[in-house]
């Protein structure tokens, strides 16, 4: 049994002691279902197609939607939170430009691409820091919202056919290795 496996299997059977706790009692009759904690190359494939997904959305609505989508497929959980965890403050800017550029091209918009710069976020608060951050995702307009969830279908079905390849390509391994010791003995 690989490393990775081990660590989702233990991580998968503590989750009854983290449900205990009084701030998640109460999501324990949702998160409890096995088919969220499932290990199989299915639920793994479609969690990782989840996260990417649920990873280009706004940074303070990634965690939800990806839980919400997790509840609403029935798909891995845990895949699905860590995958989203490839949006973080260093690569928000380059993956919102390419869903604007994205969301450009769906359009049919031609002409130079003029995207706004950042605005400084630095020494703000929580609530202005968002608005501040909002403000500039509004001036970015449909080709931002129209790029955002179509990068992350995009992002979502190419983890989807990934994991599925590197899975089978995986067992298929596991098998050759074992009718070759089995051949050898």
């Amino acid at each position: 049994m690989t490393l990775l496996k081990r660590k989702i299997r233990a991580f998968s059977e503590c989750r009854h002691e983290w449900f205990a706790h009084p701030a998640l009692r109460w999501l324990a009759p949702y998160l409890d279902h096995p088919a969220l904690w499932a290990f199989n190359r299915r639920k793994v494939a479609m969690g990782v197609a989840v996260g990417l997904y649920s990873g280009v959305m706004p940074g303070f609505t990634q965690k939800a939607t990806a839980l919400a989508l997790t509840l609403l497929l029935r798909v891995n959980l845990p895949a699905a939170m860590v995958v989203s965890l490839y949006s973080n403050p260093f690569t928000v800017l380059p993956l919102y430009y390419l869903a604007y550029r994205y969301g450009r091209c769906l359009l049919g918009e031609t002409g130079p691409a003029t995207m706004t710069a950042p605005p400084s976020l630095f020494g703000l608060g929580p609530m202005a820091w968002l608005g501040r951050m909002l403000g500039w995702l509004a001036e970015l307009g449909w080709p931002l919202l129209v790029g955002m969830p179509a990068l992350g279908l995009t992002l979502g079905a190419a983890g989807y056919l990934a994991t599925r390849v590197v899975w089978r390509w995986a067992v298929i391994s596991a098998w050759k290795n074992r009718k070759a010791k089995c051949e050898s003995a």
